[in-house]
């Protein structure tokens, strides 16, 4: 529903920002696992990999809220052990509390229903610098912060090993404010134009592939 539209806002968002305001690409990854490998992780050595076992433990679940400025780098986080919409508005309020006054809040977020919620929408009401913007349905990839969860799933996540779910939160917590230090904001290079016309081509071929 409204694809071509949210298509259009979002990447407008990237092209052409408000003035006075900062956009944020806003997702939860949830149900981080603490997993605690069988045997240490073997560093990679001259002409050898790193080699890690196969097998682990779990030791628990975290949820990593982010929200990442389209135009610094920066990301503003929070976790948390569920991801319901309570949880959210937390993280809302942590947002409102970090991002200066005067500046208008433009969050681009999923359709997850715990954006969509009542109590959010209350919230919401009486914070009107916030303005969420709902990307596709199963559209992911429009989502820039996504693609920073990329990074931090194979820089920390996949490689760590974790005995508790508070020592894979330190972990977290010290990854990001590390890439705080040196935050690197990613260039958005395809029109709105040129994202429906390559979808439509797609589409074109998948409808006659039977033919």
């Amino acid at each position: 529903p409204l694809f071509v539209e949210k298509v259009h806002d979002v990447v407008g968002l990237y092209f052409n920002p408000p003035e006075g305001a900062v956009v944020l690409s806003v997702d939860e990854k949830s149900q981080i696992q603490a997993l605690d490998r069988s045997q240490p992780v073997l560093p990679m050595m001259p002409g050898m990999p790193e080699r890690r076992t196969h097998d682990y433990v779990r030791n628990g679940l975290t949820t990593l809220f982010a929200a990442f400025d389209v135009a610094t780098g920066e990301v503003i986080t929070s976790l948390h052990r569920r991801h319901r919409a309570a949880e959210f508005k937390k993280f809302l309020i942590k947002i409102e509390k970090e991002v200066p006054g005067h500046l208008q809040v433009h969050l681009i977020c999923d359709n997850y229903g715990t954006h969509k919620t009542p109590a959010i929408k209350a919230w919401l009401a009486k914070h009107p610098r916030f303005h969420l913007h709902f990307t596709p349905t199963s559209s992911s990839w429009i989502n820039q912060v996504e693609r920073w969860f990329g990074f931090l799933a194979d820089q920390k996540i996949r490689r760590g090993s974790h005995k508790s779910v508070r020592s894979l939160e330190a972990d977290i917590r010290a990854w990001v404010k590390e890439w705080n230090e040196n935050p690197t904001p990613f260039i958005w290079t395809k029109t709105a134009e040129e994202i429906l016309d390559s979808l439509a081509r797609f589409c074109r071929r998948i409808s006659g592939a039977g033919h």
